[in-house]
């Protein structure tokens, strides 16, 4: 097959070089890409970064509460447990 009219069909597709910046390269806007971080942003890394440095576990009152029950010092309140078991039983209902 036999194409004899390419120049009329170039010119139908209008190709063309694309447009050029002043330093020579395509044409992209020039800007960069930023990242900002709110105040309130910037508070909640902080206190993630405090949680994680915290230990989970609060081996001095561990130790505490050990060195009591061991010695027979340990004292539980009825009221306090009783409370407790209250307050529970709140959240879940």
């Amino acid at each position: 097959m036999r194409i004899d009219a390419y120049s009329q069909i170039q010119s139908l597709y209008n190709v063309s070089k694309p447009a050029t910046n002043k330093s020579g390269g395509a044409n992209v806007p020039d800007f960069k890409d930023r990242l900002n971080i709110s105040g309130a942003g910037k508070e909640l890394q902080v206190a993630k970064q405090a949680v994680a440095s915290a230990p989970d576990v609060r081996e001095d009152r561990i130790a505490e509460l050990k060195a009591n029950y061991r010695n027979g010092t340990y004292d539980v309140s009825a009221n306090d447990f009783a409370d407790k078991i209250l307050e529970k039983f709140a959240q879940l209902v």
